[in-house]
């Protein structure tokens, strides 16, 4: 079988792209006020080599901070906008802060609000371009489901909410008919024997099986399958796909060949990772510690008057292989706020008192736990500690739910970063998740990526 794919751009070519025409769009904006204005403070040539790597270095940095490379907000031009002024804002005053990399400021101070403007409007231009072009329905990766019909919507919405360009055009359900068939609105359904047709008549570039047993492939969709890859179509695995636009292991459809999708990662024996890992914590939290000393006298006082009573409160938490350890923090809730048992904290908790808002919400009430974190306790980077009860309850609730303490907690991690704060076993389902996709894929990189997006979560002021 032949077909012709539509041109599709998977999410990391997408972020290349990006990133890419950042450079060549500055690059001409920088060239154009130089041609029409008369522009001398960073010219396009090979003696300013370092001066245009470091502001490239700056734009990529602050970028990633200040979320212009996060996709789902690169299609919205008012958020985009607003994250571009933040980024070359920043991007500029560091630029002209770091003179013995950059060129020293011009004569003309007018020059300086060129070199400004002009790398705003081409980074909107370019994003501009972007939303009109690479995000519209001409680039969707057009795919076709083949599963059981039960599980269609546990498929479809995190696939659609992570990664709109990836296109679900409908489904086939691969079961055997029964004679109270489940009917499923949210999405066109085909017939078994439509396969081929539905392929040409929509253009589909992928066919996507999520299937809990294989066996439940009915005869002929399975020799269709066969016959469409044996011709060179593209036909991949559901949990595969997942993990690749979500970022996280979808347990859920994990069985008991559940050793296929947990082959975590060398990282986690690598004694040169582990090595620097330790140095990194160790540099880290000493850092902290001093920090947190320098804001004692702001806390002190925030506390006596908005939080009135201790300042510090110690709990229990379960680290590394289940061992119980003692964490310490910032008192962010009133006292006796456990009096009738151990309770979730909520959104707008009425026990968080006005001060411990705004610990939460910066993460000052996690200072103390660098100390926890000099003892070996914690990481600076892994899975949240949580209560021994709360692991209990979500360990009979939630499959591999202990699985998270195969390596150290942290102050900080992949959860963290790209969900809200948990506050029920769905949302404890979600951030084991993404807990597991960060033990399975662990590396410095994935490590300095989580450095980075927290850098967005505190600035952003997100959190609990």
């Amino acid at each position: 079988m032949t077909k012709k794919k539509g041109i599709h751009f998977e999410i990391s070519e997408r972020k290349i792209l990006l990133r890419i025409f950042d450079v060549l769009f500055i690059f001409f904006g920088l060239y154009l006020i130089e041609l029409f204005l008369d522009f001398d403070y960073l010219r396009i040539n090979n003696q300013n080599g370092v001066a245009l790597f470091v502001l490239i270095l700056y734009i990529s940095i602050f970028g990633t901070i200040f979320e212009i490379y996060d996709l789902q907000k690169s299609n919205k031009l008012d958020v985009t906008f607003r994250n571009i002024v933040i980024t070359v804002s920043t991007t500029v005053l560091f630029y002209l802060l770091t003179p013995f990399f950059t060129p020293f400021l011009p004569e003309n101070r007018l020059q300086i609000i060129y070199f400004y403007l002009i790398i705003i409007v081409m980074l909107f231009l370019w994003r501009l371009a972007y939303t009109t072009f690479i995000s519209s329905p001409r680039f969707y990766k057009k795919v076709l489901l083949v599963g059981e019909i039960s599980n269609i919507e546990n498929i479809v919405k995190p696939l659609k909410e992570t990664d709109p360009n990836y296109k679900i055009i409908g489904f086939i359900n691969c079961e055997k008919e029964s004679e109270d068939p489940i009917k499923f609105k949210g999405l066109q359904e085909f017939q078994p024997n439509e396969l081929m047709e539905v392929i040409q008549k929509h253009k589909i570039s992928e066919i996507l099986v999520a299937s809990y047993d294989s066996e439940t492939i009915t005869t002929e969709i399975y020799h269709d399958l066969i016959n469409l890859l044996e011709h060179g179509f593209t036909i991949r695995e559901y949990t595969q796909v997942y993990e690749e636009i979500t970022y996280r292991v979808p347990i859920q459809f994990v069985g008991k060949d559940f050793y296929k999708y947990f082959p975590f990662s060398r990282s986690n024996q690598n004694t040169l990772y582990l090595f620097f890992h330790r140095t990194f914590d160790v540099l880290f939290s000493i850092i902290g510690l001093l920090f947190g000393i320098l804001l004692t006298p702001i806390i002190l006082l925030g506390n006596l008057i908005a939080n009135r009573g201790p300042l510090f409160y110690t709990q229990e938490r379960v680290g590394k292989n289940g061992k119980i350890f003692q964490i310490t923090k910032l008192r962010s809730m009133i006292v006796n706020a456990e009096s009738d048992g151990a309770k979730w904290a909520q959104k707008n908790d009425v026990r968080i008192t006005t001060f411990g808002k705004f610990l939460r919400r910066s993460r000052l009430d996690e200072v103390p736990q660098f100390l926890n974190v000099l003892k070996g306790e914690m990481s600076i980077i892994g899975p949240r500690p949580e209560r021994p009860f709360f692991v209990n309850e979500l360990s009979r609730i939630i499959p591999f739910y202990e699985t998270r303490h195969i390596v150290k907690p942290g102050l900080t991690g992949w959860a963290q970063v790209k969900t809200r704060y948990g506050s029920s076993v769905d949302d404890s389902l979600t951030k084991l998740q993404y807990d597991l996709y960060y033990i399975k894929h662990r590396s410095i990189f994935l490590d300095l990526n989580i450095v980075v997006k927290t850098l967005s979560t505190i600035l952003y002021y997100r959190g609990q």
